[in-house]
């Protein structure tokens, strides 16, 4: 209680500084991200929509994809509003328990979506390596299960992790050189020793990030091994195209997430942070539903498929 009142917690907030001193740059980033902003959300509600509606995408693969879909649509809807409102403003105040909620449904979110890629390369590699057992070993209870703890793990970790970051003192500055509630940003402004949290992070990251990676490469290692036994070139093709988007995803999310969070506290650069951040809460959700349809024909034909229903139900009207 007195480290909260220490806080201030009722009536504290953070300044979040954003891109303040991009200040000529404000509106045509506003507009340049904001048309990101609706292109990933359309295209992942388009995934979510299509995995529902189609009965050929009704597999474990395609609940995966689905819920991989709805949790990233979540996760950039925690950060990119609020990343929008801080380019037209030159600073935008949050309240403590405010900040505190964007970072745990941030790390929740986040470390959910690692879990559920780990999942999905299990569910690959049991498709490739064991394909004769793969309807008895990834059953619907199976699916439901994994997501479950998947979800559960990383609301878990992030509500441990939160709170052990936001029961520190700020009683230096409270004004965030970041665009949202990010982990290294807020532990900068801690006043006492933060080694012990810093401990805590690496911990959990290692949990989120650095355990699922290595299962997901272990996986990977399998898959390719027995990809390269298949004897035909259009078998090894087809069983590469369902496994390439999958691959690309998680490098991309693990990457970004490896470099912000897996190192000391010493070697925090905002500048240089904001940069990366920018891309992994931007640019890398815009690109996963294009690579999974660009590389996924039975992707593409549904696609297709929803387009063509659409176009006769607006034509019946007009023959009437």
């Amino acid at each position: 209680m007195a480290l909260l009142q220490a806080n201030h917690t009722l009536n504290s907030e953070f300044i979040i500084l954003g891109f303040g001193d991009l200040a000529e740059l404000q509106v045509f980033f506003f507009g340049l991200f904001l048309i990101m902003h609706l292109v990933t959300l359309a295209g992942h509600t388009t995934i979510v929509l299509i995995t529902l509606i189609d009965s050929c995408l009704q597999t474990p693969m395609y609940f995966f994809l689905r819920n991989l879909s709805t949790i990233e649509i979540c996760y950039i809807l925690v950060i990119v509003p609020n990343m929008l409102a801080n380019f037209l403003s030159r600073s935008q105040r949050m309240p403590f328990l405010g900040c505190a909620l964007q970072m745990h449904l941030f790390i929740a979110l986040g470390g959910a979506e690692c879990f559920l890629l780990a999942v999905m390369a299990y569910d690959r590699f049991v498709a490739i390596c064991n394909p004769l057992r793969y309807t008895v070993i990834i059953t619907r209870a199976l699916c439901l299960q994994m997501l479950t703890l998947a979800c559960i793990s990383g609301f878990t970790l992030s509500l441990t992790l939160t709170t052990l970051i936001f029961l520190l003192p700020f009683c230096r500055s409270h004004e965030i050189n970041h665009f949202f509630c990010d982990i290294p940003a807020v532990l900068f402004l801690a006043c006492s020793d933060t080694r012990a949290n810093e401990i805590a992070v690496f911990l959990v990251c290692m949990l989120i990030l650095l355990i699922p990676f290595l299962l997901i490469l272990l996986s990977y290692a399998f898959i390719i091994a027995a990809i390269l036994r298949i004897h035909s070139a259009e078998g090894r093709s087809k069983a590469f195209s369902t496994c390439a988007g999958h691959l690309l995803v998680s490098v991309l999310h693990y990457g970004c997430a490896i470099f912000i969070y897996i190192r000391p506290k010493s070697c925090y650069t905002p500048e240089q942070d904001k940069v990366v951040s920018l891309i992994y809460t931007n640019v890398t959700p815009m690109l996963y539903p294009m690579i999974y349809s660009l590389r996924n024909k039975e992707v593409k034909g549904a696609l297709r498929r929803l387009l063509e229903s659409y176009s006769q139900m607006r034509q019946l009207p007009n023959e009437r």
